[in-house]
């Protein structure tokens, strides 16, 4: 699967951004979509997923504030953020678990800069 996440950019705090990701293939063939983050030095940690029923968590950092949705027919995932905080800034990874045997294997997308000014 490839993806190609875009939507990045540099914003003011307590202004909004979305990403999308596009999926090379049916998004709803995966277990699920998601996105991540990853701070210099640290792994990657979870953001926001969605998966394939349509059931979304979120990290407790961005909920009720950030939104996770696809849209089926465009195989493409969306994170609508809203009232950003300087420490959200960091790179957005996204990320599709795609079924291969019992379990998955991750596949990601090139990573779009988030940049939050305060």
């Amino acid at each position: 699967v490839q993806l190609q996440a875009s939507g990045g950019g540099l914003v003011q705090a307590g202004g909004s951004l979305r990403l999308s990701c596009a999926a090379s293939e049916s998004i709803l063939r995966m277990n699920a979509m998601g996105w991540y983050v990853q701070a210099p030095g640290k792994q990657r940690e979870l953001i926001a997923r969605i998966a394939r029923g349509g059931s979304t968590n979120y990290a407790d950092s961005v909920k009720g504030r950030f939104t996770i949705s696809r849209d089926n027919a465009k195989n493409t995932v969306y994170l609508q953020m809203n009232s950003l905080k300087p420490e959200d800034t960091s790179v957005y990874y996204c990320n599709a678990e795609k079924p291969m045997g019992y379990g998955s294997v991750a596949y990601w997308g090139q990573g779009t800069q988030v940049t939050v000014s305060s």
